[in-house]
């Protein structure tokens, strides 16, 4: 598979709070450039292990500080793959609150995705990625959206879900999240909703792809 890259693979970075819509986003970004050319880190698979603690203290767990993502071997793996090497990305059992025994193999592509809501939070990440978007969207549609997930995806009550959001959810967003917005490249309001906004990054990711190779075939001609 490292055959299919004939040039420095291209970041880009996808972040913004939960529910923001991130995923639509990737998912435009892979349908755009093709899956077999998509190599993606989702930051939820790179939550830190906590299976020697007891339910109720990993439900007392703040999964929205950084301090809760494994960045480490998340740059590990971004590193890997920028270097032509395959990974073997954790899998996160979000029921049970601790990664799965099974790890999934990516192999290098000539884009590499990274999404997540805390990618930006930390300057060696930011720094790997040539494009860095950021979806923005209002508060209110973000938590319905959390809510629908959890309660449908990772088994949890209504209750919990509320609690956790008005504990740490919301004020790790305004004290982490939100302020990485300064960084990013693209800002793209309303998410995977803005159709005209993931067109003109389809557009220019397109674009910078083509550019790269252009440029790998133009020094291999010369060579």
């Amino acid at each position: 598979m490292a055959g299919l890259i004939q040039h420095a693979p291209l970041v880009v970075g996808v972040a913004g709070g939960t529910g923001a819509g991130k995923t639509t986003v990737a998912r435009a970004i892979i349908e755009a450039v093709g899956p077999e050319r998509v190599a993606v880190l989702p930051e939820d698979a790179y939550y830190r292990e906590y299976s020697h603690l007891s339910d109720a203290e990993r439900a007392r767990i703040n999964w929205d500080h950084p301090d809760a993502i494994e960045t480490a071997l998340l740059l590990e793996h971004a590193r890997e793959l920028l270097a032509g090497r395959p990974v073997a990305r954790p899998v996160y059992d979000f029921a049970a609150y601790a990664r799965a025994a099974a790890t999934v193999r990516i192999e290098p592509r000539p884009v590499l995705l990274i999404e997540g809501i805390l990618i930006y939070v930390d300057a060696r990440l930011r720094s790997l990625c040539d494009v860095k978007v950021f979806v923005d969207t209002d508060a209110d549609l973000r938590f319905i959206r959390r809510l629908e997930r959890d309660v449908r995806e990772r088994g949890r009550g209504v209750e919990s879900v509320v609690a956790q959001y008005l504990a740490t959810v919301r004020p790790m967003h305004l004290a982490f999240v939100e302020p990485t917005k300064r960084y990013a490249d693209i800002i793209l309001p309303e998410g995977g909703q803005n159709q005209v906004a993931i067109e003109l990054l389809r557009s220019a990711l397109l674009h910078a792809l083509r550019a790269g190779e252009a440029e790998t075939n133009s020094t291999a001609s010369e060579g």
